[in-house]
Formats: structure tokens, C-alpha cells, sequence
């Protein structure tokens, strides 16, 4: 990635704010497509591949591994990936389990799990590895946007100043320019904290993800690549908001102690790997997703409960659908920002992301708590959906994100 010189004006034809998974990824798309773009972070690009930045694992859906391959970042991650086998769902101490089996599709696996941090060092990879990188200003703030009616304008708080015919803000929940550009945001946050860690175990995953229901929410434990010959999983156990904190202060033994009372012993001994971490957790969504010519994609839209895995790729869709609407106009030689442009992808995104919005919020609810009858209800429920196989088979699809209406490089098609 280049570092950009001190200069009164930078031009380019997309300006994007925020460099992390998603505003990363577009900008490895958009470069491989001719686009000339402009990357803005807050933050130090090696302060977030850092083992200590978010120790937080993401699972790529198999649609989302095709759009990074298809743009070259996937590759990158060749030995830093774990592909998802199976997924077994489990509530509390019940006998009734729902199990997704792969093979029972296909022979490509349900998705994979990377660490954010190698997600993070393969887009830098891949930047560095194009032959008209973008231009990356980092660490860099932006403090106002102004829009006429051919151009956007940032200004930066080194005086410098970003024009371009549209701007991105992959900013995260908290996006400046969608405050800037008065674009109203509804949400709520839950009585949950997500305690994330890297744990080490005796016994082989298997490539398989468990998420275990219990009353404070789902405790997750998901196959991570063996590491120095350690098997490894990325935990993210979801707990009352109360009683987080008092989790986190607890010594390592401790620490294990709760983490193996919840996992029982099908891993056999466990060990910590790195630090602890947390994250609040909420649902929002904006209300609309372009105004001028700006646009939302991302946390920067939408921010769901982490209950399906969903939120990379969720991002990941609005970053192939943006690539498929900028590089289709650059080609007609149209606007970049032109509104039928703008209008499509608030139609096209908007509704997968608000389904997706209330379905990980009525999920959180339904398995949330340990009200008598609505366990019943979901136990009984778990075990029928388990023994229909074209029910099991259209929900697994889903997880692959191999349904609906998806950009042509998430299908394996071209742009060109």
C-alpha cells in the first residue's frame, strides 16, 4: 500500500473510509477493476494485524470465499483458514440437536473460519501485490464532507483535502459521514457482552463449529487451522452484561475452568491462547444506505447479533454488489454516484440485510432465556427441522450463501 505525500488536494474516482474487513476488501476489488481509490483510516494498518487488536475470528460464508478468490485476497490466506465441515446446534442439556453435514450438499464446505487479523494481512497483501494499489492515507481523521453536484469532498485534520466522485463510509457502527450526512440510524443494544479468546485443545476439532444455547445466549466454539501444532478454536461465549467483567478478571485457571464447565470434555484438555477480549453487543440499521453521493456499506449500514456468524459476510455482499454497480458504470462511462446506481444497491442490499436483522434478533430472544415453555418449544422445534432433509439441506444453503439474489462475482461469473 502507497503512503500518500503531503499534498493541498488528492483526486480519485472512489474515496472509501475505513480500511478494515470491508472497506479493505472494496478496495482490493475496485483496484483490480481499474478503479482509482483513495483509502482513509483513523488507525496504523500494522496496529490491526496485530495478535492483540481484536482477537476475533470471522466465518466466510462459501459465497463470500469465491468473491475474495475472485479478486485475489483469498489466496493469501491459503494456510490461515479452516474449512467448516459441519455445525452442530445444541440447547442447554437437551436431547434434541440440530447437525449440518456438508457432504449432505456437496463436497465444498459450509464456510470457513479466519482469524480477522490474517483477514486483515491477506487484503494488505493483496494491495501491495496489484500492480495500481490505491493510495492509502493512514492514520488520517476526516472532520467534514461537502458534496456538489459532481464531486464529494473530505476534509482531513492534516489540512489535506479527498475529492471523488463517490465516497464509502465502512467507518463501522459509529460512521462519521453517515452522522455528517444526517442519515438517521434505529437500534438497540442487548443485556449481552461477547467474550471472545483463542483456546487451545487436546483433541482435533474436526472442522466442526458448535454453537451451544444456554440461558445468558449462545456459546460458540469454532474451528481454527492448527498452529505450531496446537489445535486451536475461536471462542465467543455471549453472557449477561452484568457478569462479564467479573468473567474477564478471573485468572487463566479460572478462566479455563468456565470456559471446560461449558464445553464438557469432547476437546479434552484446553488451554488460553493470547488474551481475552469483549464486545458489547446491539442491532442497528440505517435508514437509508446512500444520500448524494455517499454511500453506507458494512457495520456502517448494519450491525447484527453475532447469533448466525452473518456479519462478514453480510458486509462482504454489499461490498460485491457495490463492486458490480461502480465498475458496471465505469465501464458505460456513467456517474459513478449516478442514482439508478445508488437506488439499486439500497434495493438490493437493504432488504437481505433488514431479513437478516430480525432473524439473528428473534433468534437471540428465542434461545436467549430459560422460560419452560419456549424451551420446549425450540427443543421440539430443533428436532423436527433435524430430521427434514430438504428443510436442512435449504438452510444450509443459506449458511453457504449460495441462494437469493447474489453479485455475479459472488456466482463465479465476470465483471468484464
Amino acid at each position: 500500500m502507497n503512503k500518500a505525500l503531503p499534498g493541498r488536494e488528492i483526486t480519485a474516482e472512489v474515496a472509501i473510509v475505513g480500511a478494515g474487513l470491508v472497506g479493505g476488501t472494496l478496495a482490493a476489488a475496485l483496484a483490480r477493476f481499474g478503479v482509482k481509490t483513495v483509502v482513509i483510516d483513523r488507525l496504523e494498518p500494522a496496529a490491526t494485524i496485530a495478535a492483540d487488536f481484536d482477537g476475533r475470528a470471522s466465518a466466510v460464508a462459501l459465497s463470500g470465499q469465491r468473491f475474495l478468490s475472485a479478486i485475489g485476497i483469498w489466496p493469501h490466506l491459503a494456510t490461515q483458514n479452516e474449512p467448516i465441515r459441519e455445525i452442530r446446534v445444541s440447547d442447554g442439556s437437551s436431547p434434541f440437536f440440530l447437525h449440518y453435514d456438508h457432504a449432505e450438499v456437496g463436497d465444498a464446505p459450509l464456510g470457513f473460519m479466519a482469524e480477522n487479523r490474517h483477514l486483515r494481512a491477506a487484503i494488505a497483501a493483496e494491495l501491495r501485490a496489484q500492480d495500481a494499489p490505491p493510495l492509502v492515507l493512514a492514520p488520517a481523521a476526516v472532520t467534514a464532507m461537502s458534496q456538489t453536484a459532481d464531486a464529494v469532498t473530505l476534509t482531513l485534520a492534516d489540512g489535506r483535502a479527498v475529492r471523488a466522485s463517490l465516497v464509502v463510509s465502512a467507518e463501522g457502527r459509529d460512521a462519521k459521514l453517515r452522522t455528517l450526512a444526517g442519515i438517521g440510524v434505529t437500534g438497540w443494544t442487548y443485556p449481552q457482552v461477547a467474550i471472545v479468546a483463542t483456546i487451545g485443545h487436546a483433541r482435533p476439532h474436526d472442522g466442526i463449529a458448535h454453537e451451544h444455547f444456554l440461558p445468558a445466549g449462545p456459546f460458540a466454539i469454532l474451528p481454527l487451522p492448527d498452529e505450531k501444532n496446537v489445535h486451536r478454536s475461536s471462542l465467543v461465549w455471549t453472557e449477561r452484561a452484568e457478569l462479564a467483567a467479573g468473567y474477564l478478571a478471573l485468572s487463566d485457571d479460572a478462566f479455563l475452568g468456565e470456559i471446560q464447565e461449558r464445553v464438557g470434555g469432547f476437546l479434552g484438555d484446553l488451554s488460553l491462547i493470547g488474551p481475552r477480549f469483549s464486545h458489547p453487543l446491539g442491532l442497528q440499521f440505517a435508514a437509508q444506505y446512500s444520500k448524494g453521493r455517499l454511500v453506507l456499506a458494512g457495520d456502517a449500514a448494519h450491525g447484527i447479533h453475532p447469533i448466525a456468524g452473518q456479519g462478514l459476510n453480510l458486509g462482504l455482499r454489499d461490498v460485491a454488489a457495490l463492486t458490480e454497480i461502480i465498475v458496471d458504470a465505469k465501464q458505460l462511462g456513467l456517474d459513478l454516484a449516478h442514482p439508478e446506481g445508488m437506488a439499486r444497491y439500497q434495493r438490493w442490499r437493504r432488504s437481505d440485510n433488514l431479513i437478516m436483522a430480525g432473524v439473528t434478533d428473534v433468534l437471540n430472544r428465542l434461545f436467549s432465556n430459560d422460560v419452560t415453555p419456549l424451551r420446549m418449544a425450540r427443543d421440539v422445534g430443533l428436532g423436527i427441522v433435524n430430521k427434514l432433509p430438504p428443510v436442512k439441506k435449504l438452510l444450509m444453503r443459506h449458511a453457504m450463501g449460495t441462494v437469493g439474489d447474489l453479485p455475479r462475482l459472488m456466482r463465479g461469473e465476470s465483471l468484464t
